[in-house]
């Protein structure tokens, strides 16, 4: 029998509180007038009045002896009575005629057919999508209560909720089992067999929860969720079922033992069987996907921390690199700037530029060197592969470059796309036209070093000193950029075709 407390079945409360007695067991003068003159005795006084407040609070009446002594008392002394006087009747007869006489004064007709043909419509409506006996009582009083009924007895709507429940679960259970065939039925049976070593059953491992999101879990969680999928498919089982049935269905089958399943019938345990592996591949699904999240989330952060070490570890050499591209601006226009005796033919003035871009890289250690170490640098930057078209190219050894900006197009085995080597070609032109005619490709982005060396710096600009060297990641990377492109020009001169300049 389901459990009065877990409904809404009116009842009295255990201790009723002063307002509730003033609110609602207090009778007006009309209605202390009207019982007095339905009765001759003060015994049926008292019974009369305390019935008919509590069928206007309840919806049915209860037994008198079943009423609170404090709500009796609380009327008797409104009624004025002695403490002597009960609240009870002599006879039936007179108890039936103190419920006409309520029924009437409030407006409602005894009817239990009518009733009880009104609770089971609406129980047979609810009882496709809701399991539970005290769900399916609140909306058979709900519907009462509408249609202005007298509430039945608790007992009465518990049998009857049992009788349409029992029925509509006898019809799932056997649409379900219909739609197993042989082979999945003994899947599913073997799930019930016992391990005579171990003494459990893989109907106890498959309610077994997730654990830790390590790796060695995280591939058991797998395989168990392929084990759940190799049982069946149970969306086609369970197809046309609300999902409230099934969780039902699937947390009745959660709290019963092996022992308990193989006394159940045939075609109730496989549907129950079906509804937990359900449930069961759903959670496995979310467990899966949950510990997935956390592992990535633990490998980011992860390689987070060894990035930021690997920038600390070559910051130093990014501020070298970023000097040793002031210097080569530096030189550039010292060499593009006009001599004293009127400028000269451009042949000299890349002659010039040359040479001294050519001491330059020499003094910083060479052109090997510098290349190597941008590599080094630029591998762990934190805009590579950004949307400014910089992809990591697979091959370095053979591009001699990590980054598809430099690689000219040269990698054949490369799979991802290349900017067309015409357009790289007019880079390294105008990156060559732009140096040699004396403009900054980065604006204010140079070394302390080349900013005193400029001749146009103010003493306002030299007070920003201090701020240079703190470069903005994106602007720095595009120094190491240039200067790589500096090398290719240099390099083009120097092995395709005779130099321009001699290295004096």
């Amino acid at each position: 029998m389901t459990a009065i407390d877990r409904t809404a079945y009116p009842r009295f409360k255990r201790v009723v509180p002063a307002r509730e007695l003033v609110e609602a067991f207090t009778p007006t003068v009309a209605e202390v007038a009207w019982a007095r003159e339905k009765t001759q005795s003060d015994q049926h006084l008292l019974a009369l009045v305390v019935w008919l407040k509590s069928y206007q609070r309840l919806g049915y009446f209860p037994k008198l002896d079943e009423v609170p002594a404090v709500v009796v008392e609380h009327v008797r002394g409104l009624l004025g009575l002695s403490d002597e006087v009960r609240a009870e009747h002599d006879a039936d007869r007179t108890a039936k005629w103190h419920r006409g006489l309520v029924r009437a004064l409030v407006g409602v007709k005894y009817d239990a057919g009518k009733a009880r043909v009104i609770a089971e419509e609406a129980i047979g409506r609810a009882v496709t999508t809701k399991d539970n006996p005290a769900d399916l009582i609140n909306v058979a009083l709900e519907e009462l209560v509408r249609a202005r009924c007298e509430l039945p007895g608790f007992s009465t709507l518990d049998r009857l909720v049992a009788a349409i429940r029992a029925e509509t679960n006898t019809a799932l259970y056997a649409m379900v089992a219909a739609r197993i065939d042989l082979a999945a039925n003994a899947r599913l049976t073997r799930l019930l067999w016992r391990d005579p070593t171990s003494g459990r059953s893989e109907f106890d491992r498959l309610k077994t929860p997730a654990k830790a999101a390590t790796l060695g879990k995280f591939k058991l969680r797998l395989a168990h969720l392929q084990a759940l999928d190799e049982l069946g498919v149970t969306e086609q089982w369970l197809d046309g079922i609300p999902a409230t049935k099934i969780a039902h269905f699937a947390g009745e089958a959660r709290v019963t033992d092996v022992g308990d399943m193989r006394d159940i019938g045939d075609a109730k345990r496989l549907t129950l069987l079906a509804s937990l592996i359900h449930e069961c591949r759903t959670c496995a699904r979310d467990e899966v996907a949950m510990m997935f999240c956390k592992r990535m989330a633990v490998i980011h952060k992860k390689g987070k921390e060894r990035l930021e070490q690997l920038r600390e570890q070559h910051r130093a050499e990014t501020e070298r690199l970023i000097d040793v591209f002031g210097d080569v601006l530096a030189g550039a226009r010292e060499a593009s700037a006009p001599a004293g005796d009127g400028a000269g033919p451009a042949a000299a003035v890349a002659e010039r530029a040359g040479r001294l871009l050519l001491k330059t890289l020499a003094a910083a250690g060479g052109v090997e060197q510098l290349s190597a170490a941008h590599e080094v640098v630029s591998a762990h930057h934190g805009n590579a592969g950004s949307a400014t078209g910089c992809w990591i190219c697979p091959h370095r050894t053979r591009c001699r470059s990590p980054r598809w900006t430099w690689c000219r197009g040269r990698c054949s085995l490369a799979t991802l796309p290349r900017p067309p080597p015409r357009r790289a070609r007019r880079g390294s032109v105008s990156l060559r036209r732009r140096v040699l005619d004396g403009h900054h490709p980065l604006g204010s982005v140079t070394s302390s070093r080349s900013w005193s060396r400029s001749t146009a710096a103010s003493p306002s600009e030299a007070r920003l000193l201090p701020q240079t060297r703190h470069l903005q990641v994106g602007e720095s990377h595009r120094a190491e950029n240039l200067i790589f492109e500096l090398w290719e020009i240099t390099s083009e001169g120097s092995s395709s075709r005779s130099p321009p300049f001699n290295d004096g």
